[in-house]
């Protein structure tokens, strides 16, 4: 397996992805991305939505546009339920979408105004149910989220509309990096990387930190709007269901093969023209690259293709297993590909080619 071709800043691959920052309420990573966009970029800008938009000033007016979202998928609270005399639960309505069978026993934050509270949810002992009610298929709806606390505390110290995040650590295993929110934290970091690789670009580059994501691209066509770019290029990770109980060809990608350029999703059929030029930049420049047909799902690429006119727009995507989870899992060799191939395609777009069919 070939070496990362820099260093991993897992410092800061670690605090993006073990930063809170659920749907519509992204401010603390926000904060993060600004901080960062201060050293690279020329200028930096948020609007009502909350993205945030690092650009780089090029030679000519012809732009693009590079997006990663900085939401995650998690709760909201809507209600505490309980004895009086007894404990307090919380109810929650899911931000983004959960697969409800990961959920049970996993420890949580709740977010509230005045401070973070740790939390798990609750699955009782298998031994107690009865055959139906452990052949009961699992639901969002039926988390419940255990404070240890009494009833009236919790009414006290949590409101309807405070929010939960999965509580997970991020570390390297293997050749590998796993933890909650690679999606799309790992992509955020790998935007990050490159606005801090490119100097003098011949065109504009607009570094866009999406919001809403998670909940239908909201951010991404908001921007699309707002930037009206030439090109737009999403990143995001996409799925790697090379694990036992996969046929080869339910796979997607493969961890190890390389950044993932994207042809399709459920959402977005990229421009030929552009995968074409991602694939070429690819093979010139000896960067290792699978390609991404994923039969559902969607990402901010077609956020800005569904605003201000048609727009030519591509994606590069991380392979990653376990996705919307808490162990969600990138190989690092994947990672440093997505970086190489992004920078390389910015560096060498000048403006002249011609995207249109």
């Amino acid at each position: 397996m070939s070496t990362p071709p820099f260093e991993f800043d897992m410092d800061l691959l670690t605090e993006l992805t073990e930063t809170s920052g659920v749907p519509g309420y992204e401010d603390r990573v926000r904060d993060l991305v600004e901080a960062e966009f201060e050293e690279s970029v020329d200028r930096v800008r948020t609007d009502a939505m909350g993205n945030v938009v690092g650009t780089l000033e090029g030679e000519s007016d012809y732009s693009v546009a590079v997006a990663a979202h900085m939401d995650e998928v998690g709760f909201m609270v809507r209600h505490v339920k309980g004895e009086d005399d007894g404990s307090g639960f919380l109810e929650v309505d899911p931000l983004g979408g959960w697969d409800a069978r990961v959920l049970k026993a996993q420890r949580v934050t709740v977010h509230t105004e005045d401070g973070d509270l740790p939390g798990v949810i609750g699955s009782p002992p298998p031994h107690t149910l009865d055959e139906s009610e452990r052949e009961k298929p699992a639901n969002v709806e039926d988390v419940a989220i255990d404070l240890g606390l009494p009833k009236d505390e919790v009414e006290e110290r949590v409101s309807p509309g405070d929010l939960v995040t999965i509580d997970q650590y991020t570390e390297r295993v293997g050749e590998t990096i796993t933890g909650k929110a690679l999606d799309d934290r790992i992509c955020l970091f790998a935007m990050l990387e490159v606005a801090r690789r490119i100097d003098d670009p011949d065109v504009t580059i607009h570094f866009c930190a999406t919001v809403q994501e998670e909940v239908g691209l909201r951010g991404a066509r908001a921007l699309g709007v707002d930037i009206d770019p030439d090109l737009a290029i999403a990143l995001d990770v996409t799925v790697a269901n090379d694990i036992p109980g996969f046929e080869a060809g339910e796979h997607v990608t493969r961890l190890g093969e390389g950044a993932a350029i994207k042809l399709k999703d459920a959402s977005v059929i990229t421009s030929p023209k552009v995968h074409r030029r991602i694939k070429a930049v690819a093979e010139e420049e000896g960067i290792d690259h699978q390609f991404e047909i994923l039969p559902a799902g969607g990402t901010d690429t077609a956020g800005f293709q569904h605003t201000h006119g048609a727009k030519p727009v591509g994606a590069i995507s991380v392979p990653t297993r376990y996705l919307h989870t808490a162990t969600e899992t990138a190989h690092v060799d994947d990672v440093a590909a997505v970086i190489d191939l992004l920078e390389a395609v910015l560096v060498s777009e000048d403006g002249t080619y011609d995207y249109t069919l």
